[in-house]
């Protein structure tokens, strides 16, 4: 085995099968045996089998807090760091795990850069069900999720915000190992997560964190314990990384706002940012929005967040930083202003209930599907006309033949497939269920 120096001693380069065994037997890293394994994915010197082995046994045995820690800063250091140092304002991102409608990450951005923020929003892959923040920002005529990082660095020095994809130049280590979750079933590991979250934003110059964990039958993390674990993980590694962060756990077993669609959805955010749209999505938007002010210092107390995010959204700083950072990025500005110019299906109808009740439960990854087929094209993209509106909530009251949904359509063949899984994803029942709490737990 070779060797080399670290730390004024020398480090015995180890086997991988000697590596593989020690986390199956429930043993911790060691800073460089970390340092090592990063090194060997970057290098592509561990071959998919035995890294597939020992993705493994970190999802089944775990990591420490120490070992999750070295990892995010080793994966963020295989590539390039955004340099943000001349942008004198804080620099805060927002990170969620994914939902079903959720539209608060093209929200948030230009919100917290019209509260004073830096937020430099860089996204990277995305669940399968999950219509990616790209997907719906391409509604917008001629808008460009692919920049520099020079480019980045000047527009956020120059506007305060942006969205866009994730720089390939960025930990390219975590490109690897999210794809080999993938192939191994191991994306719900909290330690990868965890690691894989913080290297990303770490990377992106973000001095700090706001975490939105949502757990649900619409998000990868089913159970609301384990959800809970995620936030405190990414809570614990990085206050040991000495960064701030806050995470929400949130609620996603059912859609968030009145809409699933691309489009549809960038409306809908629009309306957001007008301090207008859903109540769901009001109160997510202001929840995580004041947690941005707090932790960046421009607000000091609840109170104080909650007026200086109220106030963007009032007078209209917000949507005109939205409408900033689309010019910046190449798109149309006109359908902000007007959204009729926005790309409409031919054809509407009605998802009927088949029968009196309460909306019981909602499979929202049931309804992500049939959007999904609805807006699939023969080009591998998404018909961004297509979706669905006027989604009815749990606990609201129907009556039979009375709409559960608006369907936006525009291939018939498609319709059939799509509603099978659109009727699946509604229970209802005779007696109200208990309004869902949609901020479960706030971890600090």
């Amino acid at each position: 085995m070779k060797k080399e120096i670290v730390s004024g001693r020398k480090f015995i380069k180890p086997s991988f099968a000697y590596l593989i065994e020690k986390k199956r037997d429930g043993g911790e890293f060691t800073d460089e045996e970390i340092r090592f394994i990063v090194d060997s994915v970057y290098d592509e010197e561990m071959p998919d089998f035995q890294l597939a082995a020992l993705i493994m046994a970190i999802y089944f045995q775990g990591m420490s807090a120490q070992e999750t820690a070295t990892l995010a800063e080793e994966v963020m250091l295989s590539g390039d760091v955004v340099d943000l140092s001349k942008i004198a304002k804080p620099k805060i991102d927002k990170y969620s795990t994914g939902g079903v409608g959720d539209k608060t990450s093209i929200v948030l951005a230009p919100l917290a850069a019209a509260c004073g923020v830096v937020s430099p929003s860089l996204k990277g892959l995305e669940e399968d069900f999950v219509i990616s923040d790209f997907d719906k920002l391409s509604a917008i005529k001629g808008f460009n999720s692919k920049l520099s990082l020079k480019e980045i660095v000047k527009q956020l020095d120059d506007i305060g915000c942006v969205i866009c994809a994730q720089n390939e130049q960025i930990t390219p280590v975590d490109t690897r190992l999210y794809e080999m979750r993938k192939k191994t079933s191991t994306i719900p590991s909290i330690p990868l997560i965890t690691g894989s979250v913080l290297s990303k934003k770490l990377a992106e110059g973000a001095e700090g964190l706001v975490v939105d964990v949502k757990w649900g039958n619409g998000s990868y993390i089913k159970d609301l314990e384990q959800a809970k674990q995620l936030a405190r993980s990414i809570i614990r590694v990085s206050r040991s990384m000495n960064r701030r962060c806050v995470a929400l756990v949130t609620d996603m077993n059912q859609p968030l706002g009145d809409c699933v669609g691309t489009a549809l959805e960038i409306q809908e955010a629009i309306q957001l940012l007008k301090g207008q749209g859903p109540e769901d999505l009001k109160e997510l938007v202001l929840k995580l929005g004041m947690e941005i002010v707090r932790l960046a210092g421009v607000a000091g107390s609840t109170l104080s967040a909650k007026q200086t995010v109220q106030k963007v959204l009032k007078n209209g700083k917000a949507f005109e930083v939205f409408k900033q950072m689309i010019k910046a990025q190449g798109g149309d500005t006109a359908c902000i202003d007007n959204p009729d110019l926005f790309p409409k299906a031919k054809n509407i109808r009605k998802l009927p209930a088949p029968k009196r009740g309460y909306v019981h439960t909602i499979n929202a990854g049931m309804i992500a599907r049939g959007v999904q087929i609805l807006a699939s094209n023969k080009k591998g993209g998404y018909d961004p006309a297509v979706g669905i509106s006027e989604i009815r909530k749990v606990g609201t009251q129907v009556k039979q033949g009375e709409p559960l949904m608006m369907i936006h359509y525009n291939d018939e063949a498609l319709l059939e497939p799509a509603l099978e899984y659109l009727r699946s994803a509604y229970r209802l029942a005779p007696k109200r269920p208990a309004t869902p709490q949609l901020v479960v737990e706030r971890v600090a």
